[in-house]
């Protein structure tokens, strides 16, 4: 399909080109629950299904397609590819750092933050999880503060993350970072590096099936982690780690590999590819420009984010553009228009329409 951007005057030829490789996505205002395939995701994953059915896969076919996805995945975040381990879920990544949070020390949380990053500290009684605002998130680390977590963007609200008072703050208490980059990883520029460590989830702005998540971490703080959920594929030698007891694990994030569902990371490939090579400030001021004309339309304050959200606690503003064929989310009490690559100010005029 061909779309107009809101920014088509200076779209560049790699935003053009990410843009016409949607085959969907008019009134689809849903990313921030679930993105869509691009056509070479989808050629991807039915020529694998195809080999898989004529008995021509081999568990090795898979091992480049994971280790060329963790090396785009790693260009896209600013960091190496041995920095970045492969996981599945937000919460079972999660759940490593959670595990090595000393008894006794304290955990500071966001209010209302996305329960994948906050669940598995609550389920550790011998610490203490505090939770603040987003917006006084940074001016309530402390000396006492072992771990800030944090989503970059809010899931519920949309808000985006002071990025630089937080890491400021955690420095300045010797507090280690671990940033949720799952609602900004390929709309909103990401520097992973800053952080002790980031989890990211692929299949809701970098339009990867789901089931390919990454964590990212620093050195230092990997020396605080035991990979408790390692097997055969965090071992050094892959292929040679199969069977126990004695096993060598990988020295570098690799260690906390889990091993792929192949038939997503078929997938995953093209698509977070893809968004490695764009310029993201570009998809950002895109989307969140999308944002702001929506706010103007509907006479509400400007955001300046990808994800526009306004209260709607009996969600009839959100049964309004279901009916209307539009596609948004309900989160909180409040309604979700996310903007991607593939909306234009078409959307935007029908969701005024539909609420009008």
């Amino acid at each position: 399909m061909t779309l107009t951007p809101a920014t088509s005057h200076t779209i560049s030829p790699s935003l053009r080109a990410a843009i016409d490789s949607f085959d969907a996505g008019r009134n689809f205002l849903a990313v921030a629950s679930i993105g869509i395939p691009t056509r070479e995701t989808v050629a991807a994953q039915k020529n694998d299904l195809d080999l898989w059915a004529a008995a021509r896969r081999d568990p090795m076919d898979y091992d480049g397609i994971t280790e060329r996805t963790r090396g785009h995945f790693a260009r896209l975040v600013g960091v190496s590819p041995d920095r970045v381990a492969a996981g599945s879920q937000t919460s079972v990544l999660t759940s490593v750092v959670a595990a090595a949070v000393p008894d006794g020390a304290e955990v500071l949380c966001v209010d209302g933050d996305f329960s994948s990053i906050v669940f598995p500290f609550l389920q550790r009684p011998s610490i203490r999880v505090r939770s603040v605002p987003l917006d006084f998130l940074a001016e309530s680390i402390s000396a006492d503060t072992w771990l800030v977590v944090f989503s970059h963007i809010q899931s519920a609200t949309g808000a985006v993350a002071d990025v630089d008072a937080i890491v400021a703050a955690a420095s300045a208490n010797a507090t280690y970072t671990l940033c949720d980059t799952t609602q900004s990883a390929g709309v909103h520029p990401v520097d992973a590096s800053l952080f002790d460590a980031t989890i990211c989830h692929t299949y809701k702005w970098l339009c990867a099936p789901r089931g390919v998540a990454f964590l990212t971490l620093g050195s230092r703080f990997q020396a605080e982690l035991v990979p408790l959920q390692a097997g055969w594929y965090a071992g050094n030698d892959v292929w040679q780690s199969c069977y126990g007891p004695s096993m060598a694990l990988a020295q570098n994030a690799r260690a906390f590999d889990v091993s792929p569902a192949w038939p997503a990371w078929v997938g995953a490939e093209p698509a977070i590819r893809m968004f490695a090579g764009l310029d993201i400030a570009e998809v950002w001021d895109h989307a969140a420009g999308l944002g702001d004309a929506l706010c103007d339309g509907l006479g509400i304050p400007r955001q300046h984010q990808a994800i526009v959200t306004w209260a709607d606690p009996g969600a009839s503003d959100l049964q309004k553009l279901v009916a209307a064929g539009i596609r948004a989310s309900g989160r909180a009490g409040r309604l979700r228009a996310a903007f991607h690559l593939w909306n234009t100010e078409d959307d935007v005029a029908a969701v005024v329409a539909a609420l009008r």
